[in-house]
């Protein structure tokens, strides 16, 4: 049954990712009526929205784009930091809206945040109890219900991180279209383009929430499924 929900979900995890990249292919080929590049971009949305210790950077990679509350940077990949198009506009405005959530203090990226260090300590405990448990609980000195109660909140913790990161993400992106509407940085055309590829960007977070509820629901059932 794992095997089953890994294969199924990495099959629409690549299904996703091959889409992502294609829409973000096709619309950075149609270049902004403003002429603004991704930099320009996130410079004038934090501007207007009075976030000023945000710097923005240039990173290595495709679709590497992300912001980092630690250092207070938008980070955009070569071809949304130098690109002139509807792709690259969709990219790093949604990145600014992070920024903009941290600078208000958002509360969904505050908890997610707080979580960071939580879901990452349940990540090794979960990896050290699988590989152990492989050798029976004697192994480790537990029984099989501590080792599932172990598991479970583990994976329990982590499934949470994705399902908080789903607003997060979100509001990003509904932060990142209006202003970039309300501002006309995009014509209704490109709009449209924006928000596709925003759409489909927030649905590789869509389905890892989704592996994740699967997978949780499988230990669950392994461990605490038909006792009787």
């Amino acid at each position: 049954m794992i095997i089953l929900i890994v294969i199924v979900f990495a099959a629409l995890g690549f299904i996703v990712s091959r889409k992502l990249k294609s829409k973000f292919k096709k619309y950075s080929q149609t270049s902004l009526k403003a002429n603004l590049s991704g930099k320009e971009i996130a410079e004038l949305m934090l501007a207007d929205n009075n976030v000023s210790d945000v710097r923005v950077l240039s990173v290595e990679g495709q679709l590497t784009d992300h912001y980092n509350p630690a250092n207070k940077t938008v980070n955009l990949s070569p071809d949304v930091y130098y690109g002139r198009n509807a792709a690259a506009a969709a990219v790093a405005a949604h990145e600014c809206g992070h920024a903009i959530q941290h600078a208000t203090a958002y509360t969904w990226l505050n908890l997610r945040s707080a979580m960071v260090p939580v879901q990452n300590a349940s990540g090794k405990i979960l990896n050290i109890v699988l590989i152990a448990s492989l050798f029976g609980g004697a192994f480790i000195g537990l029984p099989y219900e501590i080792i599932g109660f172990i598991i479970v909140g583990a994976y329990g913790i982590m499934t949470l991180f994705t399902l908080v990161t789903l607003p997060v993400e979100f509001d990003a992106s509904a932060r990142a279209l209006a202003w970039v509407k309300e501002r006309n940085v995009v014509t209704p055309e490109e709009y449209g383009m924006s928000k596709d590829a925003l759409k489909w960007a927030a649905m590789t977070y869509v389905v890892a929430a989704l592996a994740a509820l699967a997978t949780l629901a499988y230990y669950i059932m392994i461990f605490f499924g038909n006792r009787d």
